[in-house]
């Protein structure tokens, strides 16, 4: 049974405000329902809502007067659902700053570009579900011309071996010192789902999760790009400590902060760092794996999580800096930054001065959605998707149009927000890409 449109109703409402008839078709071959271009503004009205009722539950609970206020930097656009989203999770705990970066958009509880320095305390909602979501690339000493008249086969294989989707194992078990650091799963209260996380080692998962095939186009050299995250085990760790806060999962929610040396908090931090290696441990092993498939050596590697807790100093401050969907980028530091799957990557390093400090050494992690998932799904064919990738020489396997390249912004527009904080090293233009196929939904939700 198809899934009722929660928006529908409201939508409708609008389409015939506006003199036009809900069940018209618009759009090219058999169209789509006139109503659902107004799905969008009916769920902004939805989403604005619940952010001023969740404002109005905060403003019960008052911050103290120190952490009212805090400084909030906003690099680019944004719709005013995702600036509110935001101070609503400022004003919470001892926040000292924010910064939504240029790729922002509406998160779970915190929006996803959205960055928060706290003083003794830790977001569970900011960290999100998906601990230690990141990005990993590598540059192999092989060219494009090498492998240029192969790319169909490698990336099939790379498909085959590497399991995408929801509630994969991985067929190879993958041993790893992790699994034997029994003060770890002990400290984390995680120790139950261990054998589990042994299985799902080395999946990607599905959503926007990815295998990306691509070459400088200053010389020629293949990189391999991944991105996912701790898969079940971030997600059980934070559903369990989210509940133990008394958090709710939700999109305008206030967010679960909680003190860093309370019980609660030592044991979340641990899952969290536990988390963290699993994500590393994962990525690395599907990149090498990728490499043997592929063939040469590596001779660079660029890895960051961009949903994390980072114990930082700033300002001379130690603090927590919570960055969901954003790349760490102090002075000097490099991350992997992709586009969409039709779209060049970037690896970018930290640049200091009065921008980057305001950013909190913060930079996109992507190029930030336009769309939604349903929305994408009503608005464009595969026909059109299959048409972008084919005018950019990009071979894919999987993928649903949830993911097309139209449902994203274009990446130099989000990285010229960034210019004074960060600069481009290399231009990465991917030839292939594998992901999870179509209808395949990740709950380990990013």
């Amino acid at each position: 049974m198809q899934r009722t449109d929660p928006y529908q109703i409201r939508a409708r409402e609008l389409c015939q405000a506006a003199g036009i008839d809900p069940d018209s078709r618009i759009g090219d071959g058999r169209g789509r329902p006139a109503w659902t271009d107004y799905r969008e503004v009916a769920r902004g009205e939805h989403v604005a809502r619940e952010a001023a009722a969740t404002a109005a539950e905060i403003s019960v609970a008052p911050q103290a007067t120190e952490f009212q206020n805090a400084p909030l930097k906003v690099f680019g656009d944004h719709d005013e659902n995702t600036v509110a989203q935001m101070r609503n999770c400022m004003a919470v705990g001892n926040v000292v700053a924010g910064v939504i970066c240029a790729d922002g958009h509406l998160g779970y509880a915190q929006p996803v570009g959205g960055v928060i320095a706290y003083e003794k305390q830790i977001s569970i909602s900011g960290v999100g579900f998906d601990i230690g979501c990141g990005n990993m690339a590598v540059r192999l000493d092989t060219r494009f011309s090498d492998i240029e008249g192969n790319v169909a086969q490698i990336i099939r294989d790379v498909q085959r071996v590497i399991s995408f989707g929801v509630g994969r194992t991985n067929e190879e078990r993958v041993e790893h010192a992790l699994f034997d650091d029994g003060d770890a799963w002990r400290e984390s209260d995680m120790g139950e789902y261990r054998n589990k996380a042994v299985s799902q080692l080395g999946t990607v998962g599905g959503g926007n999760h990815y295998v990306d095939l691509m070459r400088d186009i200053a010389d020629d050299h293949v990189w391999i790009g991944v991105h996912f995250g701790s898969r079940g085990l971030g997600h059980t760790s934070a559903t369990r400590y989210l509940k133990a806060a008394g958090g709710k999962d939700g999109m305008n929610v206030p967010p679960a902060v909680i003190d860093e040396d309370s019980e609660l908090g030592r044991r979340y931090i641990a899952a969290m760092e536990l988390a963290g290696r699993y994500s590393y441990a994962g990525r690395e092993w599907v990149t090498e794996r990728v490499r043997k498939i592929v063939g040469g050596s590596v001779t660079d590697m660029v890895h960051n999580h961009h949903n994390y807790a980072w114990r930082e100093k700033h300002n001379g401050r130690d603090l927590w800096v919570v960055r969901k969907g954003a790349t760490p980028a102090f002075p000097g530091q490099r991350g992997f930054v992709g586009g969409s799957m039709g779209d060049d990557a970037v690896i970018v390093v930290g640049v200091d001065g009065p921008e980057a400090r305001a950013s909190l050494y913060s930079t996109v992690h992507g190029a930030g959605r336009l769309f939604g998932r349903r929305q994408a799904k009503q608005r464009f064919t595969r026909v059109e998707m299959d048409a972008w990738l084919q005018a950019r020489g990009v071979t894919l396997v999987g993928a649903d149009l949830d993911e097309s390249p139209m449902a994203y912004r274009r990446l130099p527009d989000v990285l010229a927000h960034h210019s004074a904080s960060t600069r481009v090293l290399h231009t990465l233009r991917p030839f292939a890409v594998a992901m999870a196929g179509e209808g395949q939904f990740d709950p380990w939700k990013d």
